[in-house]
C-alpha cells in the first residue's frame, strides 16, 4: 500500500502562508497604474482612506495612506473616474489584495470637466458666485496689483496697456500659475494683497489676476477651491484674466468682473487718458456756452423789466410826498410835546416852596420825638416784666437747692470715689469719707457702729470720725 500525497507537502502555518502570498503579489506588481471608478470613499480619522476601484465585473480594494494623502494633486471623490498608480500588496487580517495608492490622476478630459461640475455646484450652492456679492470696479484706481508669473508675456501686456491708456502705479506678486504649487501660491498672494495695511505700503484699489491660455490641464490651478475661495474673501475689487476668451476657469465665476485676455483686463482697469482729456475739455467748452447763454437770457429779461418800470419821477414822487407829510407832523408833534413838559415842570416847582418843606420837616421831628418815647417806655416796660420772672425763678431755685438743706444742719457724705452714700449699710469701717456741709467740706474715716467717740474734738491729723 502506498503512502499519502500530503505526506510529501511542505506544512505551513497561516501567518507564514499569507506572508508567502504578500511577497508574491508585491513582486509580480511592483508598480502598476490601474483605472476604474471610486466607489465607498472613507476618510478615516487617521487620515488614512479607503475606497473600492471597480469597472463593470470586478472590484478593487484600494487605501491611501495619510502622508499620501496630503501631497494628491486631485482628491479622490465618490463617483470618479480615475488612473491610480500604486503597488498590489496584501492584507492577512482579512485574507484580500489591495492597492495601495501613491498617485490618483483624472481618467480624460470628461472625468476632469465631471469633478469641474460639481465642484462649480458646490461652490454655487455656497452663493460664493452670486450677483450682489460682486463689488464695482474703481473709476481711477491709483494702484493695482497684478499676480501672474513674472517670466511671461502677460505683465508685458499688461503693462503696455496701461501705459498706453492711463499710466499707473502696478505691484507684481509674482506666483507660478502652473503646477502642483500653483494654486496655493496665488491663494496666498490674493490673500496677501488684502492684508496689506491702509496706511504705510501701497495698498491695491484693484486686483488683476492674469494668466495666458493653455489646456484645461494647465488651467487648473485657476479651478482649485483655494482659489476659489480667497478671491470670495478678498474685499479688494478682483479681476480675471485667465486664458483666452474661450476658457472659462472656476475663478471667472467668483471674480468681480471677468476679462476675456489680459490686455483687456488692463483695459478695464483704466480708462483712457486722452478721452478723458478731450472730454473734459468738451465739459468745458459745455459749461462755458451755457453760461453764455444764461447771462444772455438774464440780460434779456432785464432789458424787459426795465421796459415796463415807470420812470424815476414817478417811482418816487408819491413816496416823496409822504415823506413831506411825515416831516411836517413830526415838527408839530415835537413842539407840542415841548408843552406838555414844560408845563408839567411849572407845576412840580410850584409845590417845591421853603414854606412848605419847612412845615413838612416839623412835622417829621414831632413825629420822630413821639415814637422815640414810645420807644423808651416799651423798653423800661419790658425790663421790669423780665426782671420780675427773673428773681421768681430764683426763688424757686433756692427753696429746691440742696443747699439750703444743707444750712439748716444736715451734711452729705460722700465715698473716696465721689458717689454719695445715702444708707449707713454702704459704709465700710475705717473708709475715708467726705462731709459737704452748707459752709463747706470736711474728711471723714467710719468707725466701728458699736464703739463710742473718746472726744467731741476733731480726731488727731484733722480729721473727723464718724460712729
Amino acid at each position: 500500500m502506498s503512502e499519502p500525497v500530503s505526506a510529501n507537502l511542505p506544512e505551513f502555518s497561516v501567518t507564514e502562508l499569507s506572508a508567502a502570498l504578500k511577497h508574491t503579489v508585491e513582486d509580480a506588481f511592483p508598480f502598476v497604474r490601474v483605472r476604474g471608478e471610486i466607489s465607498g470613499l472613507k476618510f478615516h480619522s487617521s487620515g488614512h482612506v479607503y475606497f473600492d476601484l471597480k469597472d463593470d465585473r470586478a472590484v478593487l480594494n484600494a487605501v491611501i495612506w495619510k502622508g499620501t494623502a496630503r501631497a494628491l494633486k486631485v482628491q479622490p471623490e465618490a463617483g470618479l473616474e480615475v488612473v491610480c498608480t500604486g503597488r498590489v500588496s496584501t492584507y492577512a487580517g482579512s485574507s484580500r489584495y489591495q492597492l495601495i495608492v501613491e498617485q490618483v490622476e483624472l481618467a480624460g478630459l470628461g472625468a476632469l470637466m465631471a469633478m469641474l461640475e460639481e465642484r462649480k455646484k458646490k461652490l454655487a450652492a455656497e452663493g460664493l458666485f452670486a450677483a450682489e456679492r460682486k463689488k464695482p470696479l474703481p473709476f481711477l484706481p491709483e494702484v493695482i496689483g497684478v499676480i501672474t508669473s513674472p517670466t511671461g508675456a502677460v505683465i508685458r501686456d499688461i503693462m503696455h496697456r496701461l501705459n498706453a491708456r492711463f499710466p499707473r502705479r502696478v505691484l507684481l506678486w509674482p506666483v507660478a500659475v502652473q503646477g502642483e504649487r500653483a494654486a496655493d501660491e496665488i491663494a496666498a498672494a490674493i490673500r496677501g494683497f488684502a492684508k496689506f495695511p491702509r496706511a504705510g505700503l501701497p495698498r491695491p484699489d484693484l486686483l488683476i489676476v492674469a494668466r495666458g491660455g493653455g489646456s484645461v490641464e494647465d488651467l487648473m490651478a485657476f479651478n482649485e477651491e483655494a482659489v476659489v475661495r480667497a478671491v470670495a474673501e478678498c474685499d479688494i475689487p478682483v479681476i480675471s484674466a485667465v486664458g483666452h476668451e474661450t476658457d472659462t476657469t472656476l475663478i471667472d465665476f467668483v471674480a468681480d468682473v471677468r476679462a476675456p485676455t489680459p490686455s483687456a483686463a488692463a483695459e478695464m482697469a483704466v480708462p483712457v487718458r486722452t478721452e478723458l482729456l478731450a472730454q473734459s475739455l468738451d465739459f468745458e467748452r459745455r459749461i462755458l456756452r451755457v453760461f453764455a447763454r444764461g447771462m444772455e437770457d438774464r440780460r434779456q429779461a432785464l432789458r424787459q423789466l426795465v421796459r415796463v418800470l415807470p420812470r424815476a419821477d414817478q417811482l418816487f414822487a408819491q413816496p416823496r410826498q409822504r415823506l413831506d407829510v411825515a416831516a411836517e407832523r413830526l415838527g408839530n408833534s415835537l413842539r407840542r410835546n415841548l408843552d406838555a413838559h414844560r408845563r408839567a415842570f411849572i407845576e412840580t416847582a410850584a409845590l417845591l416852596r421853603p414854606v412848605g418843606l419847612k412845615n413838612r420837616l416839623s412835622l417829621g421831628n414831632e413825629r420822630t420825638r413821639l415814637l422815640a418815647q414810645r420807644l423808651s417806655r416799651s423798653q423800661q416796660a419790658r425790663l421790669a416784666e423780665v426782671r420780675g420772672r427773673l428773681d421768681g425763678l430764683s426763688r424757686v431755685l433756692e427753696g429746691v437747692s440742696h443747699r439750703a438743706v444743707l444750712a439748716r444742719g444736715f451734711a452729705l457724705v460722700r465715698g473716696a470715689d465721689g458717689s454719695l452714700r445715702r444708707r449707713a449699710a454702704a459704709i465700710v469701717p475705717g473708709e475715708h469719707l467726705s462731709l459737704t456741709f452748707g459752709d463747706g467740706t470736711a474728711p471723714a474715716i467710719a468707725g466701728d457702729g458699736g464703739a463710742k467717740p473718746k472726744s467731741r474734738g476733731k480726731p488727731p491729723g484733722g480729721q473727723g470720725s464718724l460712729f
